[in-house]
């Protein structure tokens, strides 16, 4: 679990390694991050000189004018931005000491979200956000099933045209906390919030849910639903109709023949790639390959499963791009991603995948935008697919529209477990448009939500080294080596088919940091 340290107007994300004011993340680099992690840790004790040292240069003998100047860096930002020059006091001969306001530990599920946005006007549509469902199971292994339940009922309401609709990455941030709907209305924009419980046993499923005016808090709709767990996918429809006529009660008969949608024959191939969902999502390779064997056993069930083929090429895809490059790994993520795109011409998230694989593993921009239009044609409020987009419009130099698009896709769902994408999308639009202030910013905006990312670090590394701060930048090219010691910035532009401009661009400061080509 994250550390986040909270003193003053300050929050310190350990893990990440930036200390932000509010939600903005200050300029302050890796190393005195380090140092101010350990003082405010210690609050009030004083630590040596030598202690602070190995905390930021572990293992290394350096000057002690170099710890002066970190500390100085920090003393800066505080006088810069909260008048507490003073909050770290020296002790003469003996080392520093965190004078400032009380420092308490976070728990980064109950500290205000990071990623937050300023207040957000309402659309010019319907607008609602469905917030994780209660699992009154009295099991906590069938969490796997309510998120499934409400994925599929945003996606049955993101088919209507005329609705806008917050993603469930960003609505389950909201998940085990209580929540105020009117708050809820605020920081997602949207009027109306819809809330719900689920309760399974044996082979039944009930499901209670009530929709609320988020502006007055007002119920607007409620309803209870006890099913055969075999009539769960038309249970599922069921309820994202009934919402969407709860709204707009004039509901025309074609769109409601929109919600509708293909399922898979095999109830159990659907249950696999439930479980394999929030691997498939983090993108980290040992993650991928345990969710790949569950995607497999799915396909093996029903070879047509195109959800299942979609999901399966973004696992292959992040072991190409993560685990070494292997052509093996890039011809499985082609191969699923086509299955995909045949069998999926009605399911907006496999499109999603698939185009992506094709996008960034097959190089054919062409075919991964014809298949990206056509799942925000089916599900106009897929964030995802901006967000995905956004990052293949920003490797190929179109750096405008790839700000756009993750901007189109943050708006869907401004906490979504993919905003660091998001932002690596902004970071390298702005990078490639010489915007290198605006480009740290969304760099560290990405580092922040996905620490464990090397590909995060890379582009605050390059950002850094053109606004002049090389130590910084050569802090986070070290921490791209952490994460993937066998880096190379040659290999990874040739394996994303980077804009020619842009690779030379981003290999000039990536060098200069230390990284090898």
């Amino acid at each position: 679990m994250s550390k986040i340290l909270a003193f003053g107007p300050f929050r310190l994300d350990a893990d990440a390694g930036i200390l932000f004011h509010g939600t903005e993340p200050t300029s302050l680099g890796r190393r005195a991050v380090a140092l101010l992690l350990m003082l405010a840790q210690r609050s009030g004790v004083p630590m040596s000189k030598e202690g602070l040292i190995e905390a930021a240069w572990p293992g290394l003998v350096i000057e002690d004018s170099n710890l002066t100047v970190q500390i100085a860096a920090v003393r800066r930002v505080f006088d810069d931005l909260a008048g507490g020059a003073d909050w770290i006091e020296t002790l003469p001969r003996r080392g520093y000491r965190y004078v400032g306001p009380a420092v308490t530990m976070q728990d980064p599920d109950q500290a205000p979200l990071p990623l937050a946005l300023p207040a957000l006007a309402l659309p010019d549509k319907p607008s609602v956000a469905v917030l994780p469902f209660s699992n009154l199971s009295g099991d906590a292994d069938q969490d796997y099933f309510m998120e499934g339940i409400v994925d599929d009922v945003i996606t049955g309401m993101s088919r209507i045209n005329w609705l806008f609709v917050i993603a469930r990455g960003s609505t389950c941030t909201y998940k085990g906390r209580t929540v105020d709907v009117k708050r809820v209305g605020r920081e997602l924009g949207v009027r109306y919030v819809l809330e719900g419980s689920v309760r399974k046993a044996h082979d039944r499923v009930r499901i209670t849910t009530q929709l609320v005016d988020a502006s007055t808090g007002a119920h607007v709709w409620a309803e209870r639903y006890d099913r055969p767990y075999g009539d769960i996918f038309a249970l599922q429809d069921e309820i994202a109709l009934s919402v969407v006529g709860a709204i707009a009660p004039s509901l025309r008969r074609a769109e409601i023949k929109r919600v509708n949608r293909k399922r898979p024959d095999s109830l159990d191939a659907y249950d696999l790639v439930l479980r394999a969902q929030p691997d498939v999502d983090s993108g980290m390779p040992a993650q991928v390959t345990r969710a790949l064997t569950l995607l497999e056993r799915a396909i093996e069930l029903e070879p047509a499963y195109a959800l299942a083929h979609g999901n399966a090429a973004m696992c292959h895809h992040c072991l190409f791009l993560r685990a070494g490059l292997q052509e093996v790994e890039r011809a499985a993520s082609i191969r699923h991603a086509q299955s995909a795109i045949v069998q999926g011409q009605d399911d907006a998230l496999a499109l999603t995948w698939a185009g992506f694989s094709i996008g960034m593993d097959a190089h054919d921009r062409v075919a991964a935008f014809t298949a990206l239009e056509a799942a925000l044609a089916i599900s106009p409020s897929s964030a995802l697919t901006y967000i995905l987009g956004s990052v293949m419009l920003a490797w190929g130099g179109e750096a405008e529209r790839a700000i756009e698009w993750s901007q189109r896709g943050l708006r869907l769902s401004p906490f979504d477990s993919w905003a660091w994408a998001a932002f690596d999308a902004q970071a390298l639009g702005h990078f490639h448009c010489g915007r290198y202030e605006e480009a740290a910013q969304a760099a560290y905006r990405s580092v922040q939500a996905n620490p464990a990312h090397s590909i995060t670090h890379v582009q605050l590394t390059a950002a850094l080294t053109r606004l002049g701060r090389l130590q910084d930048a050569k802090a986070a090219a070290a921490r791209v080596l952490d994460l993937h010691p066998t880096f190379r910035y040659g290999r990874q532009f040739s394996a994303v088919n980077c804009a020619p401009a842009l690779a030379a661009s981003l290999g000039d400061a990536l060098r200069a940091a230390g990284l090898q080509e």
